[in-house]
């Protein structure tokens, strides 16, 4: 686990993605950022997306309006924002100018959910051959992050993408087919897909 306080170039934190590292702050408030690799490691194989028929009919007729990078900014600020629920977070300042330098560079994608104009869920990642890495997610409004991750996955299958890193598994994901691999089977995906 290394740490830094300085500006990273792009090009540096592309190359610790296809290590198999992605960065994380300890707090919202912390200036440094560490390189994480953790031993086990969450992913969508994107042949074996699983969604549940409750959430299939709340697809139907959902109301959200879906857009791609229309407010990358926005979205990582929400997934930043502390809340009675979220007492801190990883992401801080360092991690929010790398992804944002990351989006105008071409490499970072945000989908985002609204309705009536508002932006009320969302999540964002980076982009590396066939892999999407997913970061972070958030939503103001009951299902707003499941539906852009549902739209996410939707993409990346008709973009012939093989993979959707989640990073960590949780329950959430799993629902949806997400699996725990080992670093060693990770490592393998990235080689094959990037």
């Amino acid at each position: 686990m290394l740490s830094y306080q300085y500006k990273i170039p792009v090009k540096s934190v592309i190359e610790a993605y296809k290590q198999g590292m992605f960065p994380m702050a300890e707090t919202s408030s912390s200036k440094e950022i560490y390189w994480i690799e953790p031993k086990k490691r969450g992913v969508f194989n994107l042949n074996q997306i699983k969604i549940p028929k409750k959430f299939q009919k709340f697809l139907k007729n959902n109301s959200f309006e879906l857009a791609i990078d229309n407010n990358f900014e926005e979205v990582i600020n929400n997934c930043a924002k502390l809340t009675s629920i979220r007492k801190d977070t990883w992401i801080n300042s360092t991690i929010k100018r790398i992804y944002t330098e990351m989006h105008y560079s071409g490499y970072a994608h945000s989908v985002e959910c609204y309705m009536n104009n508002e932006l009320v869920g969302g999540l964002y990642g980076i982009k590396i051959g066939k892999i999407f890495f997913g970061e972070s997610m958030f939503s103001l409004i009951s299902n707003a992050s499941k539906v852009a991750l549902i739209h996410l996955l939707e993409r990346l299958i008709v973009g012939g993408f093989k993979v959707l890193d989640t990073q960590f598994i949780n329950e959430h994901l799993k629902q949806f087919g997400a699996k725990e691999v080992s670093n060693k089977e990770f490592k393998d995906i990235i080689n094959k897909n990037i």
